[in-house]
Parts: structure tokens; sequence; C-alpha cells
């Protein structure tokens, strides 16, 4: 039988900077994660652990949020200028999305079904946050104001609720998202009465994955916000996780303390894995 949630590393420790985030998998299996070797950078790291330079950011642009859209580009939140960039995964070619200067410090995307971006917006100086909507064309508007330091966010499987966590408040709210892409209906969604959060997915379920900086642990809540599972890991600072493998079903951690990409298994795919198989099919399917 196969072992579930026994974390082991995918890249020598130290491969990446104190910087470490991301992650993101392609539609061929590799991840790719911010600050491979160096800042600014963004690392292309193969399933058997093979890392290489993908792209290096212009300017003085640092990411740390990456995701896969619907459209098949990787988009990538600059923390630094302000900036969500989309990158061709192809030719690694980088264009400016949207550029935004209010914005304190962009730090992760979700992106729904659509191709509609949600990023989180924390500012760590005042432990305040916002979450921001960028249109498919790059528009950007404020889409929820007054929140604790924001940071992980992610779409449920019915694309009618956005998740958003406070780092240091340690919360997890809930948004309805209305047909306009409007957030409403906050609510408390888990609380957790130690350590910070960071990243999070959901997978095909509706279970949200959420890394506990400074625990040391990926904990697993249900689409009820109960806890189900506390993965531990050899790092006590996972900053953000993703999910990719043949089947969905590996989950792909960024670890702060050892500078390191950590996988585990799970029981089920991650939703973006699924959405990114069934967009293929009717790709290939247009084709014929």
């Amino acid at each position: 039988m196969e072992r579930l949630h026994v974390a082991s590393a995918l890249t020598a420790p130290q491969s990446f900077t104190f910087g470490v985030e991301g992650p993101a998998v392609d539609a061929a299996g590799n991840v790719y994660a911010v600050n491979f070797a160096r800042q600014q950078t963004i690392g292309k790291v193969k399933p058997n652990g093979e890392a290489e330079v993908f792209v290096t950011l212009p300017g003085a642009s640092v990411a740390n949020g990456i995701r896969f859209g619907p459209d098949g580009a990787m988009y990538v939140a600059d923390y630094v200028e302000h900036t969500i960039y989309r990158i061709d995964p192809a030719s690694g070619a980088i264009a400016i999305h949207a550029r935004e200067s209010a914005m304190s410090q962009p730090n992760d995307l979700a992106i729904t079904a659509a191709g509609v971006i949600y990023a989180s917006d924390p500012d760590w100086k005042k432990n305040s946050g916002r979450v921001w909507r960028i249109e498919r064309d790059g528009k950007v508007t404020l889409a929820a104001d007054q929140l604790g330091t924001a940071n992980g966010i992610d779409v449920s499987p019915d694309g009618r609720t956005l998740y958003v966590n406070e780092s240091v408040q340690r919360v997890v709210w809930a948004f309805t998202i209305a047909p306009d892409g409007t957030l409403g209906g906050k609510r408390r969604f888990a609380r957790f009465a130690d350590h910070g959060l960071d990243g999070m997915r959901v997978d095909v379920d509706g279970n949200l994955y959420v890394t506990r900086i400074g625990k040391g642990t990926v904990v697993k809540l249900s689409p009820e916000g109960r806890t189900l599972a506390e993965i531990a890991l050899p790092g006590k600072k996972p900053s953000n996780i993703s999910f990719g493998g043949p089947d969905g079903r590996t989950a792909y951690v960024t670890e702060v303390e050892h500078g390191q990409l950590l996988q585990f298994r799970v029981a089920r795919p991650g939703l973006e894995w699924q959405q990114r198989q069934a967009g293929g099919a009717r790709a290939a399917q247009s084709t014929q």
C-alpha cells in the first residue's frame, strides 16, 4: 500500500535562496519555484529533482507566488515592482500582465476557471492586507480591504468561494465570489492558536492544504474547516504548496529553512492539476 503524507526532499538543501516560494507544476510535470540559486530567478525542477534556472526577472523584480492559468501561461506575483507577470512556458518570454502602484507587495495568486486572478497583498509593517482582482485584460480592481496580513489564497472547486489566510493573525477567511467577480459574505473558515500561515491549495474534493510556517507542517482542512490531517516536514518553514505528478497526487512544498523543494503523496489530486488535464483534453478535441 502506498504511504501517504511522508515528506522527502526533491532538491538538495540550499539549492534555493531564503526567498524560495511558488511552487507551480506544468503539464509535463516540471515544478517551478522562485529564487533558484539566486534572487530574481524562477527555477525549473524536473520530477527527478534535476534543476536549472528557467528565467531571470527584469529590473529589480523578485517573484513570490506562481500559478498556471487556463490559457497555459505562467502568472507570477512580483512583490518589488507591484507587478503580475505573464510568462510563456515554452519560450520563457516575459510580459507585464498587470502593474498597480497601489499594491503593497502582491504575494500569492489564485486563478478562476475563467482566468480571473485574485492576488493577496499583505502590508507586513502594518499587519494589514488586501486582495486585488485582475481581469483577463489586466485591469486591476480592489476586491477586499481591511484584512490582516493576507497571504495564502485559492478558489474552491465550484468557483464560488475564495479562501484567504492571514499569516500573523492565523485566520483563514472564506469569501463568496459573485458572478461578476466581486467578493462578499466574508466568514471565518478556520483559526489557529499558534504559528503562522502561508501558502494554500485545494484538492478536487475541496479540502484545503495550508502550510504552517514556524511549525513545519502542512494541515489538511475539510470543506467545513475541520482538521483532517497534519503532515510533518523536514524543516520548520514551509512557504507554499502545489500539486502535480503523473496523477496529480504529489504535493510539492517550498521550504525556507533548508532552501529546497519537498514532496509527499496525498490521496486525491489537486484541483489545479485536474483543471489543467481537462483543459488539455478540450484543446486536443478542438484540433481533431
